[in-house]
């Protein structure tokens, strides 16, 4: 159906080395990344840090839809994503995605809410492409 992409970039090689993504969208425009802003703090973007952006927006739009198909119409739904990395031998694995979701949804209860947001958690495509293990917080207010 569609195919996006992006390019990277890395100069040097190693913890000395430096990175630039960019997107066709341009909303990655040579993005500085590489060790320091993968494990410091130095400014510039990480690949956990996108894989994060990417769960939280491609669930959180599978909620709205889900929401709209139910027949709600209003509300706000706000989700942070945070993507673990983790030592795995000599290299790194990241071992989770956890979602925390706060939401205002005028006139749904509890229970559909929480199938909907299951669903939406367990079927977006990112869920299904992570296939690592996936945590669900959620808040009605």
């Amino acid at each position: 159906m569609t195919t996006r992409t992006a390019t990277a970039r890395y100069s040097g090689f190693g913890k000395a080395g430096k990175g630039q993504l960019t997107s066709p969208s341009g909303v990655l425009e040579a993005t500085p990344y590489g060790f320091n802003t993968r494990f410091g703090d130095e400014k510039g973007t990480n690949p956990e840090e996108l894989i994060a952006a990417a769960h939280a927006g491609c669930f959180t739009m599978a909620l709205s839809f889900a929401l709209a198909k139910a027949g709600f119409d209003e509300g706000t739904l706000e989700t942070t994503a945070a993507v673990k990395l983790e030592q795995d031998g000599a290299g790194f694995t990241i071992t989770r995605s956890d979602l925390k979701l706060r939401a205002e949804v005028p006139g749904i209860d509890r229970a559909q809410f929480e199938a909907l947001a299951r669903d939406a958690e367990a079927n977006c495509p990112v869920s299904k492409l992570l296939q690592a293990e996936i945590g669900l917080e959620w808040e009605l207010a």
